[in-house]
């Protein structure tokens, strides 16, 4: 999803630790007001209070913002505002408002890679208190992870995202070519697909965010943590088997450049307009680019749009496969939500997440193709193979690590430069240890 497209690096985020309300710690009682109803809330007392929601980008249909907006105000008699910001410069917004008591929204939609940066420093405030009425053990863990810090649940998922493999299978058919059911039988199918106009799968040199999987699935890591420390472990035997894995796919079945990143891999699995053959057999992609493939139509507007794959013999997906088989853990999109320390209306801030982590809300960002946070509520996506798949993919998924210089490292595009010259055929080895030794004292905020 849109996430994947972190923001530049954060010079400032200082600011945060000496502006942001200290964490300690302290998690929250029942006497914050947590805790309350709808029975037992002073509406009157509220009328005249409103909070301020941040939400990244589009994702959030009208229709589920106009739910908010009118459930808050029934439920607390208070406004709710929601303001939609830009993911490129959300981590700068957030670390000049977030300090300020002021003007500070009271709610944050944030990417899922950046809440490290925020958790560390105090900047939101601890959902200890009500953490089991928004879900508790229900809520997608992977993310509940990125939101924590030193033990403490400061940021909880949103919605999630999941990544898979859209392919050709007219072409695969024609080529002989089978859907593989291991890693290495991929990069061999895509291999055997790729021709001097064709990729047999298309990706971006510097491509990190995808090519992780592949060091996921060879059971490595791209960073651990030892109480508080963090030591970047590109060299540990399994992240170099999985980077060089991925090294032999790009360098025999894609076609593009090594210097490309963010690329719309779904422009290259369409014939193009003229009737010509697509310049990909297969892509990785998230879930919601299954509207962007497809055979050319006109819908009721009279607009042209592509069809969402409705010729599943000529497009299909299918999930990235393990070493061994099965599903291989993928790089996972999607968003966390979490309350600014500096809230002036904490209570009424607690009182908007128990409505987005209800029920009803949850099963509408299921209806709406987001993933519930909450994985009780995962039917509400439906039952067709973009769902099941969405679904197998996300319970296999995994984040980046949750340290606090991690938005500053996507910022400086240290991944890209390390992917590019792994794709170029550099030696993974050498290459590892030299980004260890770059990456570790990023990783701490160094």
């Amino acid at each position: 999803m849109k996430r994947m497209r972190i923001a530049a690096a954060v010079a400032t985020v200082s600011m945060l630790a000496l502006g942001a309300c200290s964490s300690g710690g302290s998690t929250g009682s029942a006497t914050t007001g947590a805790a309350t109803d709808s029975a037992t809330i002073d509406k009157s007392a509220n009328a005249d209070k409103t909070i301020t929601l941040w939400l990244a980008g589009s994702d959030t249909p009208d229709e589920l913002r106009e739910y908010l907006i009118k459930t808050f105000n029934e439920k607390t008699g208070a406004t709710l505002k929601i303001e939609e910001q830009s993911w490129t410069d959300l981590v700068t917004k957030l670390t000049t408002a977030l300090p300020d008591a002021e003007n500070t929204p009271d709610v944050v939609e944030i990417g899922n890679t950046q809440a490290p940066t925020f958790t560390s420093v105090g900047a939101f405030l601890p959902l200890t208190d009500i953490y089991d009425e928004l879900g508790g053990d229900d809520l997608l863990q992977s993310f509940v992870d990125a939101g924590t810090y030193d033990g403490t649940v400061y940021a909880v998922p949103y919605y999630f995202g999941s990544r898979y493999i859209f392919y050709r299978p007219d072409i695969w058919e024609a080529a002989g070519v089978e859907v593989p059911t291991t890693l290495q039988e991929f990069t061999d199918a895509a291999t055997k697909l790729t021709t001097d106009t064709m990729s047999g799968f298309a990706m971006g040199g510097q491509d990190w965010r995808n090519g992780i999987s592949w060091v996921f699935a060879n059971g490595g890591e791209l960073a651990t943590v030892d109480g508080t420390t963090w030591t970047s472990t590109l060299s540990d035997p399994n992240t170099i088997k999985g980077l060089e894995m991925w090294q032999e796919l790009v360098e025999n079945a894609s076609n593009l450049p090594t210097t490309e990143r963010d690329v719309a891999y779904w422009d290259f699995l369409n014939d193009g307009t003229d009737g010509s053959a697509p310049a990909a057999a297969s892509i990785m992609a998230p879930g919601w680019a299954r509207w962007s493939i497809g055979d050319l139509t006109t819908n009721d507007d009279g607009d042209e749009v592509r069809d969402g794959m409705a010729d599943d013999s000529k497009f299909d997906i299918f999930a990235l496969p393990g070493v061994d088989g099965g599903v291989a853990p993928v790089f996972a999109g999607g968003s966390n939500i979490a309350i600014s320390a500096k809230s002036q209306n904490p209570e009424l801030a607690k009182e908007l997440m128990k409505i987005i982590f209800s029920e009803d809300y949850q099963n509408m960002l299921g209806e709406n193709g987001l993933g519930p946070a909450n994985t009780k509520y995962t039917s509400s996506l439906g039952d067709d193979k973009f769902a099941k798949t969405m679904i197998e993919t996300a319970e296999n998924s995994k984040l980046t690590p949750a340290a606090p210089g991690w938005a500053s490292i996507e910022g400086a595009y240290v991944y890209e430069e390390l992917f590019q010259k792994i794709a170029d055929g550099g030696d993974v080895t050498a290459l590892a240890k030299e980004y260890d030794a770059k990456l570790t004292p990023m990783l701490n905020g160094n």
